[in-house]
């Protein structure tokens, strides 16, 4: 009989005391929800954030985005391509730094964030509620600690 390498108690321990595997998995099921909900509106969870990220009185640059949304820079310029191409973001010039550039959401970017805003409401209260031994804000800013 061949010896164990690594035992099966430490699969039970991984499969019980992992955040990271905790947290896929969560995370998962979650953007499920948020994907399902904001389909309607032609949007995933992601596009969702990263249009939300946008909606602020000055319009951010790349760079202001990345920590909000944890996505270094070609992701985050990956990202906004569709959103581009159906016509809620455009790209500017920063007027005060021409090599810069702004991320401007566009009058139909504000629309549909106005439209899917009350659904992602709807979908972020019945998730909230699911929560039992936890209050939603206890969750948030127990992650928010390890950034």
């Amino acid at each position: 009989m061949e010896s164990e390498i690594l035992p099966y108690a430490t699969t039970m321990e991984v499969r019980d005391r992992c955040l990271c595997l905790h947290l896929q998995r969560a995370a998962r099921v979650i953007a499920r929800h948020f994907d399902e909900a904001l389909r309607p509106f032609g949007l995933t969870n992601g596009q969702f954030s990263l249009l939300m990220g946008l909606n602020r009185p000055k319009p951010p640059r790349l760079t202001d985005l990345v920590p909000l949304l944890g996505m270094d820079r070609t992701t985050l310029t990956a990202a906004l391509k569709p959103l581009e191409r159906k016509g809620l973001v455009d790209v500017a010039a920063d007027e005060s730094d021409r090599r810069a550039r702004r991320l401007v959401l566009t009058l139909a970017g504000k629309e549909v964030l106005a439209a899917a805003t009350p659904v992602w409401r709807e979908t972020h209260d019945a998730l909230d509620g699911r929560l039992s031994s936890l209050s939603p804000q206890a969750l948030c800013d127990g992650l928010t600690e390890i950034l």
